[in-house]
C-alpha cells in the first residue's frame, strides 16, 4: 500500500460516521427545524451548517449540513428513505452522502501538464480527497508521470473529425471505472452535447481567462492585444454553451505593459492550477450547489 492509499484509508476510517445533506428548495418557515429534528431522531449531531436564502419571501433556500451519526452505514438506507417525506413536503432537491465513500475522478488533459501536476500533488499530499481512477489524454506526453503513480493512463486521439468515436470510448471507460467527476485539466477539445448530458454538473473545466472576458481559444494572446492590466482563470461546470457554465471559482493576477503574451501564459498557468484545485476540492466536499447558471459555495 502506498502513502496515498494509506491516507485515503485513514480518511475513510476517521469519517465512517460522518454524513452530509445538501438541500435546495423554496424558502419557507420550518426547513431547518424539520431537518434538525430528523437528524436528532437518528441521534445525529450537526457539526457544520451553512445556509443562504436568495429572498426569505419567496426566494430559494440553500443549505449544507455535515453531521456525525453513530453507526451511519447501518442507518444510511433508512435515513434516505425517511428523508424523502421531508423532501416532498418542502419541494426539495437534496443529496445525502456518506463522507467515507470517496468520490472517484477521471482527469482529462491534452499536452500541457501543469494543472494535472497540481492535482496529483494535492492528491499525494492528502489535501485532495479523491480516488483518481484514471487519466485520459489525446496526447502521450503525460503517460510517464501518471503511470509512475500507478494510475491508469489512456491515450485516446481526439479531434473534430473523430470526436464522437473518441467520446464513445471515453464514456465506456467512465462507466467501467464508476467515475463520479470528470476534471478537464486543460483538455483542449470541445465536448459534444451527448457527452455533457451524460454527466450533468459533473464535468469541471479550467478556462484560461477571467470569464466572461475572452471566451474560446487563445485568450492570452487576445488579452495581450487588448492591453489588459489583470489576467485570470475560471473554473466552471461544463454546459453546451462554450465557457458559459456555472462558475465555481476564479483568480486574477496583475500584469503590465512589460509582459508579452508568453509572460501572460506563464503567469496564467499558476492561476489556473490553484483555481482548478480549489474548485475540485469544493465539489468533492459537496460545497457547491448549482442554481440556474450560478453557484452557491459553502
Amino acid at each position: 500500500m502506498n502513502i496515498t492509499e494509506q491516507r485515503l484509508n485513514e480518511f475513510r476510517k476517521k469519517n465512517e460516521n460522518i454524513g452530509r445533506l445538501v438541500i435546495k428548495c423554496p424558502d419557507q418557515p420550518g426547513i431547518v427545524a424539520s431537518v434538525s429534528n430528523f437528524l436528532l431522531g437518528f441521534q445525529a449531531n450537526i457539526i457544520e451548517l451553512s445556509q443562504y436564502s436568495l429572498n426569505p419571501e419567496g426566494g430559494t433556500f440553500f443549505t449544507r449540513i455535515e453531521f456525525e451519526c453513530p453507526d451511519l452505514k447501518s442507518k444510511a438506507s433508512e435515513m434516505k428513505q425517511e428523508f424523502r417525506n421531508i423532501g416532498e413536503a418542502f419541494s426539495m432537491e437534496w443529496k445525502f452522502s456518506d463522507v467515507s465513500n470517496i468520490k472517484r475522478t477521471a482527469i482529462f488533459l491534452s499536452n500541457e501538464p501543469h494543472c494535472l501536476l497540481e492535482l496529483l500533488w494535492e492528491w499525494q499530499s492528502g489535501d485532495l480527497i479523491t480516488d483518481i481512477a484514471l487519466v485520459i489524454s489525446n496526447h502521450e506526453d503525460s503517460r510517464e508521470i501518471v503511470e509512475s503513480l500507478n494510475i491508469p493512463f489512456y491515450y485516446i486521439p481526439a479531434n473534430k473529425d473523430i470526436r464522437k468515436e473518441a467520446e464513445k470510448r471515453q464514456l465506456e471507460l467512465l462507466e467501467e471505472y464508476k467515475i463520479d467527476l470528470v476534471i478537464l485539466a486543460r483538455y483542449m477539445q470541445i465536448l459534444t452535447p451527448e457527452f455533457v448530458a451524460a454527466l450533468p454538473n459533473r464535468i469541471i473545466n479550467i478556462h484560461h481567462s477571467f470569464l466572461p472576458a475572452f471566451i474560446g481559444a487563445k485568450p492570452y494572446e487576445r488579452a495581450f492585444n487588448r492591453g489588459v492590466k489583470l489576467i485570470g482563470a475560471t473554473s466552471h461546470y461544463v454546459t453546451n454553451d462554450l465557457d458559459e457554465g456555472p462558475i465555481i471559482e476564479q483568480g486574477i493576477e496583475r500584469v503590465n505593459h512589460r509582459d508579452n503574451a508568453e509572460d501572460l501564459k506563464k503567469i496564467g498557468r499558476s492561476i489556473e492550477r490553484s483555481v482548478l484545485a480549489r474548485a475540485v476540492k469544493w465539489h468533492l466536499e459537496d460545497r457547491v450547489i448549482v442554481h440556474e447558471n450560478k453557484t452557491v459555495i459553502f
